[in-house]
């Protein structure tokens, strides 16, 4: 058997912490509502692949994705039982294989309607659909003036078409500034919702509630909520944690713990002489003499370049600052201050090392990225496993 290689840096998945969130959010929503597990780009960065069966042992049995690509690299991965929804892009050629494969999809125009119908037909199962409606963010969704038109068509053809859900997406439910907006939108929604009544052909299932608006607005919490940020272990913004911290009436919670870490090894270990430049370029000059170790990995592994001199790894459960620029494929840290330290090594990147810890709010309060920005952005490549 050939021996597979390794690469640069590694990923572990907690299972234990995915429990832990799982359990938070559903007290939060409440029994008989269905929890959607949203694994697009990449499962937020943990890996689709490593990701899904993992949720499935937590029990969760529904994941909703962006793309037919993404459904397709779930659908590889998970059981039989578990129920895959496409968000955002389906290729008019990608509809009959969905309907084939029992995978739900977004339809937010008109014109998707008779082209789901003709690929039911075809396949000869039924087109289980989720209306997506114009609410007011703007993005996707289907306008007010279709809505009547559609109902009236799905209603017409129900032998090969399911209404399977109704749904909006809310812009931006993790600020309460929003907050007068969020009230618009969901009028909105209920708007809808009386239309379906007056037609007679009501939803299976109704969803607005994203990880934000699931754990703050108990009112926009339907039949199914849409869960992504959250149980992955992060708060959606300031805002949602000190809302929890108020209803909880406590100064501080750990009531979401982050299930993913990030390593690599020290690759190697130089001194450096006082007035040395460290890496390319005039970015970083050694005011004293110096050892400092090499990291096998750069801004193309998805460590963000902005950490150049400002960014920090664990290493021996000491923080060891990153000194230069970082490089493509490798970056350097300041070990003088922490005795022990040999080639191989291990490096936290993000994540606990003994007593301390790297999260990933340290990188993007630094380089401006968003969480999910920062996660979504590691490469599929790097390997993930996860560990109990």
């Amino acid at each position: 058997m050939v021996k597979k290689v390794k690469h640069s840096s590694r990923i572990e998945l907690k299972q234990s912490a995915y429990k832990n969130n799982l359990n938070f959010i559903k007290k939060k929503i409440g029994d008989g509502v269905i929890f959607s597990s949203v694994v697009k780009a990449n499962a937020y960065g943990h890996g689709i692949e490593t990701f899904v069966p993992m949720a499935e042992k937590c029990g969760v049995r529904h994941f909703s994705v962006a793309s037919s690509f993404e459904a397709e690299e779930v659908l590889s991965v998970s059981r039989e039982d578990s129920h895959i929804m496409i968000m955002g892009i389906i290729y008019e050629e990608d509809i009959p294989w969905a309907i084939d494969q029992n995978i739900e999809f977004f339809v937010y125009n008109y014109d998707r309607l008779p082209i789901a119908l003709e690929a039911a037909k075809k396949v000869g199962k039924k087109a289980k659909i989720h209306i997506e409606v114009e609410t007011g963010a703007n993005r996707t969704g289907m306008q007010k003036e279709e809505f009547p038109k559609a109902l009236k068509f799905l209603k017409k053809n129900k032998d090969h078409l399911t209404f399977h859900g109704l749904c909006t997406h809310f812009g931006g439910a993790e600020s309460f500034s929003n907050q007068f907006k969020l009230d618009i939108q969901h009028k909105r929604y209920k708007e809808f919702l009386q239309v379906c009544k007056k037609e007679n052909i009501e939803p299976e299932i109704r969803h607005i509630a994203c990880s934000a608006a699931a754990l703050a607005m108990k009112d926009t919490v339907y039949d199914m909520v849409r869960v992504g940020v959250a149980q992955y272990g992060f708060w959606p913004s300031p805002d949602i944690y000190y809302h929890h911290l108020q209803e909880v009436n406590k100064l501080s919670d750990a009531a979401l713990k982050r299930i993913f870490t990030w390593k690599t090894d020290i690759m190697d270990i130089r001194n450096v002489k006082e007035g040395e430049f460290i890496g390319y370029g005039t970015a970083y000059q050694a005011t004293h003499k110096m050892k400092i170790a090499v990291m096998p990995l750069g801004y193309s592994n998805g460590y963000p370049r902005a950490l150049s001199n400002r960014g920090q790894v664990l290493i021996n459960g000491k923080k060891a600052p990153i000194v230069g620029l970082i490089n493509m494929n490798l970056f350097m840290v300041d070990i003088t201050h922490i005795p022990d330290v040999n080639v191989g090594d291990e490096v936290v990147l993000i994540g606990r090392q003994k007593n301390n810890v790297i999260n990933v709010s340290s990188f993007t309060n630094t380089t401006q990225l968003l969480n999910n920005e920062m996660l979504s952005r590691l490469p599929a490549a790097i390997p993930r496993t996860v560990v109990k």
